[in-house]
């Protein structure tokens, strides 16, 4: 009896031991190593970082969510006209507004930093809405961006982050707005909201189809100089996002459209004590991440890389 049952024993883990090794071998197990090695590399990154920062990463193909720190709030510099975009193909999808209304540039709206607006003559130029869009996501034209503000209405851009269940993303003042900023009055959000922004929008549950095609194509029109977060990508990838600067911030938001498996990602510093530091630590977040999709996107389920 006693050599049966250690017989039996014997079989049994053998049996727990091949059952195991099956399990190991299994895809789902290669990818759940892949990404802990992925996250144990983005929380080094993150805890080196001089600053505070926040990260979060959705995989559009399995829903899949990377995170750290992704609820907190961060000013979002530039970043937030993303939403000023959006609100303005609403009023157009919605045709509260067209987007070919034109409206002529005076100098009473110029204000400084990003952008070439602020260049041109007073009064003797009209640009229509559409443009004045593609100057603000483009070359981040601040006086442009004041204009749509002004045009589509603070109010009601915050009113639709709401109505989208993003209750943290606001847009508290305009462009180089000195007296609010003093105040403490800044454009906010969360790296988990932007990522579930740029998921609405590319899923067309933002806009209707006709205008979700706008807002990308105006996004992923190439930065010059390139984004953090495109500066950590191979040249030739498509990335529609906007990038944020402000003195001891970088906020950088918006979807890289890898073929077969396009995913958003968002990186926010704040208290940064190198601004070129946290515009590097973005690129070196955005290639990593990158690795981790592009050898998904290129191999089997068994991790052998296809042609």
């Amino acid at each position: 009896m006693r050599s049966f049952l250690q017989a039996a024993v014997i079989c049994t883990s053998l049996f727990l031991s091949c059952a195991a090794a099956a399990q190991s071998a299994e895809p789902g197990a290669h990818i759940a190593e892949l990404r802990g090695k992925l996250g144990r590399e983005l929380n080094r990154i993150a805890a080196s970082f001089d600053g505070a920062i926040g990260l979060a990463v959705k995989d559009f193909t399995s829903g899949d969510v990377l995170a750290i720190n992704a609820d907190m709030i961060f000013p979002q510099a530039s970043s937030i006209k993303v939403a000023v975009l959006i609100e303005l193909l609403r009023q157009d999808q919605a045709a509260i507004l067209k987007l070919s209304e034109r409206v002529e540039v005076r100098k009473t709206q110029f204000v400084g930093g990003s952008g070439v607006l602020q260049s041109f003559g007073d009064g003797e130029s009209s640009l229509s809405l559409h443009d004045l869009a593609v100057l603000m996501i483009v070359l981040s034209d601040n006086s442009a961006t004041n204009i749509l503000i002004d045009r589509v209405g603070r109010a009601r851009v915050n009113e639709n982050m709401a109505s989208l269940h993003l209750p943290q993303t606001r847009l508290e003042r305009r462009m180089i707005d000195l007296d609010a900023e003093r105040l403490g009055k800044e454009n906010l959000s969360t790296p988990r909201e932007m990522i579930a922004l740029y998921d609405l929008l590319f899923h067309g549950k933002a806009l209707d189809g006709k205008h979700t095609a706008i807002a990308l194509e105006i996004l992923k029109t190439p930065k010059d100089p390139a984004t953090p977060l495109g500066k950590g990508l191979p040249s030739g990838v498509l990335i529609a996002d906007k990038h944020g600067v402000l003195d001891g911030v970088r906020a950088n938001s918006g979807i890289v459209l890898l073929d077969g498996r396009p995913y958003a990602i968002s990186v926010m510093t704040a208290y940064a004590a190198d601004g070129d530091d946290a515009e590097r630590t973005i690129s070196e977040i955005s290639r990593r991440v990158y690795s981790y999709f592009e050898r998904q996107a290129h191999s089997n389920a068994h991790g052998v890389r296809v042609p």
